[in-house]
């Protein structure tokens, strides 16, 4: 037991203190609270776990929540999970939650425990690390003063993630825990000790009974860390990446033919992936770095004289996109759309870098990337990686003109997001036809001249020119 002492200025924990002394239940602030407050991090989650001296009683925590709740104001909302024996509250910014102390025990093929009134130690022992198992008196006798059995503050000194208890009992009982030891260990910048990180080798086939949803959670998390790469290196040198992500495992390794091999796709999206991290914490940004590159294993081709090719990958890999969200139960509305549009065109703006940049190429590109051009930008900047410095440099640097350019495009001719001038509804009624292939090929040929620059995205050069088509097209104004 090490005594420490901590900020528990937050009216709530006297608040807490005051109604669990009523109620006569040991009272104990846990897990993530306490992990953070060592670390010095913000937490607005605050996790209460109450010991009854009645252990029939499966209902404490939620007297508890239900007592505090009281002295701070009768129009506090308490939400209560019976199921579970749990409450909650928000109040002044944080998520308060109450759980009665218990002990659980698992059959092999569930991940579901036998859950039973338990004691503070029993409690701790079922956690999933060690600097989480770590608990907070909030009792006048010892209040403030740390818990510790299983020595979760030395492991925070020295940077580690153990588990309290056996690994491989841990990890089986519940295998998600082993992709939480892999997000702690990437958003802390932890190391997982050894033997810990073997039990996860051994039961990585225990992830296939967990939710997608809750595996996706999880590598949402790692996506959003300041350095996610970590995370995905940890997932596949474990075994898990292959089961939970297999296409991207499969980015992994380098093919040599006749002495030229290929970039290692695996690496090179996890530095992508970095990169844009330094511009963006949007998460879809950030799946966009992950995926663009996903469909270059079944486009790898050798060709003689050129090398390695990729044909393609960027119009397969958009094709991937809504199935890959669909299995990871990731939304499929306009988040999944916006990640499809970049890997789609990921390779255009680079195109741009390598050539000469035409007004026709820029509004091609504004107008199908429309509002979400700055994004596709810096997916773009991001994408350029090598270990030559002064080569990243020298196409960042192309890069600012490409900038400038469609800058200068956009301001003059307005075709980001554009609409055709002339409306299919109005060439029906300005030729009196009903609706045929007629309509589309007059609009297509305006917005091929517009995007061209051979006419101005304007309505009278569009009308000019929608008569000329109708008039070759055999149709006269009504």
């Amino acid at each position: 037991m090490k005594n420490y002492q901590f900020n528990l200025s937050h009216p709530v924990f006297a608040q807490v203190a005051r109604a669990a002394a009523e109620l006569n239940l040991q009272t104990y602030a846990v897990g993530g609270f306490v992990r953070d407050q060592l670390l010095g991090r913000t937490c607005k989650d605050i996790d209460f776990v109450t010991v009854s001296p009645n252990s029939g009683n499966q209902q404490h925590g939620m007297e508890l929540a239900q007592k505090t709740a009281s002295y701070i104001s009768t129009d506090l909302q308490v939400n209560y999970f019976k199921n579970f024996g749990t409450a909650q509250f928000r109040w002044q910014g944080y998520d308060v939650e109450f759980v009665g102390a218990r002990k659980e025990s698992y059959q092999r093929d569930s991940r579901k425990p036998i859950v039973e009134n338990g004691t503070l130690q029993d409690d701790q022992n079922r956690r999933d690390f060690t600097i989480n198992a770590m608990a907070v008196s909030m009792n006048a006798a010892n209040f403030g003063e740390l818990i510790d059995p299983f020595d979760g503050l030395e492991d925070l000194e020295k940077k580690l993630i153990r588990t309290p208890l056996d690994p491989d009992v841990t990890f089986s009982d519940d295998p998600l825990r082993m992709m939480r030891a892999i997000r702690f260990a990437t958003q802390l910048g932890f190391t997982i000790l050894p033997e810990t990180f073997e039990a996860i080798k051994r039961n990585r086939e225990r992830i296939k009974i967990i939710s997608q949803e809750r595996i996706t959670d999880e590598l949402n998390k790692i996506i959003l860390a300041a350095k996610p790469s970590v995370g995905f290196v940890l997932l596949e040198e474990s075994g898990l990446l292959e089961i939970i992500f297999p296409e991207f495992q499969q980015l992994k390794g380098v093919e040599n033919y006749e002495g030229k091999g290929h970039k290692d796709n695996f690496f090179h999206t996890l530095q992508v992936l970095d990169n844009i991290t330094k511009a963006t914490n949007n998460l879809w940004l950030r799946w966009a770095a992950v995926l663009h590159d996903i469909a270059k294993p079944p486009t790898k081709k050798f060709i003689e004289g050129t090398g390695w090719t990729f044909h393609g990958h960027e119009v397969l890999g958009s094709k991937w996109v809504p199935k890959i969200f669909g299995r990871m139960k990731l939304p499929m509305g306009a988040e999944m759309k916006f990640v499809r549009k970049m890997v789609y065109l990921h390779l255009r703006p680079i195109a741009l870098t390598k050539e000469e940049i035409t007004d026709s190429a820029l509004r091609r590109l504004l107008f199908e990337a429309g509002d979400d051009i700055e994004s596709l930008l810096s997916l773009c900047e991001a994408d350029i990686t090598s270990k030559n410095r002064e080569k990243v440099k020298r196409y960042l640097m192309k890069f600012e003109v490409v900038r400038e350019k469609l800058k200068e495009v956009e301001e003059k001719d307005r075709v980001r997001n554009f609409q055709p001038p002339i409306s299919g509804e109005f060439i029906m009624q300005y030729f009196g036809i009903k609706p045929g292939k007629e309509i589309g090929i007059i609009k297509e040929e305006i917005k091929e001249a517009i995007l061209e620059g051979k006419i101005r995205n304007d309505i009278d050069e569009a009308l000019q020119m929608m008569q000329k088509l109708g008039e070759k097209l055999g149709l006269k104004k009504m």
